[in-house]
């Protein structure tokens, strides 16, 4: 570590080059005070040495600027005569040394030429930071410029954005529907005959057992292209007097887009079958509808209340591994409705 340069008059502080240096920077005033002190003791000194050789002589230990640094009493020759503590000028105007007021001319031109070189330094300093911060507060208006110019592109971005979303919203809605529409389509029938083929068969009648999904509703079908708009009810687990022991098979009448030029009530008879997946005894059973009953009147709602056949297959025929009703967890069930009506 380095030391001040002033550290001959008394200053101790101590580092590295870059931190004397802005300690010398700033310590400008301490430095002149230590110089000051070290002038005024110079000067205590010069004056007790003049007082000595003048035949003064100190009663006790002189102390130098009340620093705690003292000079031993002077041995006097003998014959001279004691002054005491008179305080007086021991440098007449006479014997003032030029010595020391070269010193101290000398001192003061330092000092003033120090500050001028250091004045100049900040003035430097001073007019660097003021390019700075003219080139920062251009920088700042331009920033503030472009931040208004982002703000309003994202402002337009999300109204894009919100747009596109909207219109993705009801892209995918009109998806949904074509989706419906086209599984519709690939399930319709318009003459009457219909085949529901249902999967799951050992999960679907647990629901039904459980509560959970009591019945099935089959998709729509039409008796002609601009005719009846039906579809067939299933309870696995039965319902009303065959529920628990026998599967129920009803037929629905649904709301049309035709019912206003159709006759009513609807008066076709209708054939449920169970097919055997091997051919060999399909079950079967037919109706005609009750002319009554508001089963076959002219739908107001979507769907007419079922009718047809709640105890139209015992549970343990449908179970039974005699019977191929269920294979592969599928079952079959077709429609016939006689359309010559």
């Amino acid at each position: 570590k380095d030391g001040c340069r002033f550290s001959e008059v008394g200053c101790s502080f101590r580092g590295s080059k870059e931190k004397v240096k802005d300690h010398e920077r700033t310590a400008v005033g301490a430095h002149m005070l230590l110089l000051l002190q070290h002038i005024k003791q110079l000067k205590a000194s010069l004056c007790i040495a003049a007082k000595a050789a003048n035949g003064y002589i100190p009663q006790t230990e002189l102390r130098v600027n009340g620093a705690g640094k003292s000079i031993p009493d002077l041995q006097i020759p003998a014959g001279l005569e004691t002054r005491g503590d008179v305080e007086e000028d021991c440098f007449p105007e006479s014997s003032v040394s030029q010595e020391e007021s070269a010193l101290q001319q000398l001192v003061r031109e330092k000092v003033i030429s120090e500050l001028e070189n250091k004045l100049q330094v900040f003035e430097n300093i001073v007019a660097v930071l003021n390019k700075e911060v003219e080139i920062s507060s251009l920088e700042i208006v331009a920033f503030r410029r472009q931040s208004e110019l982002d703000q309003n592109m994202i402002r337009g971005l999300e109204l894009k954005i919100a747009e596109l979303h909207r219109c993705l919203t009801q892209k995918d809605a009109g998806l949904s529907s074509l989706h419906k529409s086209l599984l519709f389509s690939e399930q319709a029938s318009y003459d009457g005959v219909f085949l529901w083929k249902i999967t799951d068969v050992g999960r679907k009648l647990q629901d039904s057992v459980t509560g959970r999904t009591v019945s099935l509703y089959s998709p729509a079908f039409y008796t002609a292209k601009y005719g009846y708009k039906v579809c067939l009810r299933v309870y696995l687990n039965g319902d009303g007097t065959g529920k628990g022991t026998h599967m129920s098979l009803f037929f629905v009448v649904m709301k049309g887009d035709y019912d206003a030029l159709l006759s009513w009530p609807f008066r076709n008879k209708v054939t449920f079958m169970l097919l055997d997946q091997n051919n060999r005894e399909h079950v079967i059973d037919a109706f005609r509808p009750d002319l009554t009953s508001a089963s076959f009147q002219r739908p107001v709602n979507d769907m007419n209340i079922a009718s047809g056949c709640p105890m139209f297959l015992p549970l343990f025929k449908l179970q039974s591994p005699k019977y191929a009703y269920v294979k592969e967890d599928t079952l079959f069930l077709k429609c016939i409705v006689e359309t010559n009506h």
